[in-house]
């Protein structure tokens, strides 16, 4: 497999506005770990074999289980997330898949319950900037490299 591109190159200028999203979710107050999670389920959900292999390596440098990173895509399952964690998960699948049934009322009092408002606002944004570069990666031809 080859990548088409490197988009990098190709318009720095949109690798910069990238990286402002990243900027600001990252001085944002948002745990890192809860980052990695919603990186890595979007990523999952979305396909994106470059994301998945970045994050899940990023998680466990953090620290993280392989048990935990592992079962990621079956939270639902598994005991040992927290009430905070699945909430989140179950948010990032939500928006992820948001043309299928929006973020339900229930849902967002879910989150509520864990996050104020302005933390609801940066998991938004969160979730929405790891899809965006899970469709830059997919379109540009990004691929995990061999260990």
């Amino acid at each position: 497999m080859e990548a088409r591109m490197n988009y990098h190159e190709v318009s720095p200028e949109a690798t910069q506005v990238m990286y402002k999203l990243e900027g600001f979710i990252k001085t944002s107050g948002l745990d890192a770990k809860l980052y990695e999670l919603i990186k890595i389920r979007a990523s999952q959900l979305n396909g994106c074999a470059f994301c998945i292999d970045m994050h899940t390596r990023d998680l466990r440098k953090m620290g993280e289980t392989d048990q935990r990173i592992n079962l990621i895509t079956a939270w639902r399952e598994a005991p040992f997330y927290s009430d905070k964690e699945r909430a989140l998960l179950e948010l990032t699948e939500a928006v992820t898949r948001i043309s299928e049934n929006g973020v339900p009322q229930a849902l967002y009092e879910k989150v509520r319950k864990h996050f104020d408002e302005k933390e609801y606002v940066v998991l938004i944004m969160a979730i929405n900037t790891i899809n965006a570069w899970n469709r830059i990666a997919i379109s540009t031809g990004m691929f995990p490299a061999e260990e």
